[in-house]
């Protein structure tokens, strides 16, 4: 299962016109195919603007495994919360599995 997720790219510091231009020709050459690149001015007068390209991309093996890592440590946790709420409150919840999205009518 691939997942994309969102990056940035900010530019700083371009002397010319020109040096942005190629800049942003070498930005724009780099990108995946199906980016959905934006473009957007950021900062102030104080601490400088800049331009933010942000834009979407595949997810690394690396990620995918922190992330993995990261959800199964979620779940466990919430699982250990509702059995321990369910003994201090003496009731039993159970998450129905399978059937998800499927309503019936009945007249």
């Amino acid at each position: 299962m691939s997942r994309r997720v969102k990056d940035f790219i900010e530019i700083k510091d371009c002397p010319s016109l020109d040096a942005l231009i190629e800049r942003l020709i070498e930005v724009r050459d780099s990108l995946p195919a199906v980016a959905d690149a934006e473009v957007k001015m950021r900062g102030d007068d104080v601490f400088g603007r800049q331009l933010s390209i942000s834009f979407y991309r595949e997810q690394t093996m690396e990620e995918a495994e922190c992330d993995a890592r990261y959800a199964n440590a979620y779940r466990e946790s919430r699982e250990h919360e509702l059995s321990r709420l369910q003994d201090e409150l003496g009731v039993v919840c159970r998450v129905p599995r399978g059937g998800h999205g499927k309503l019936r009518a009945v007249a």
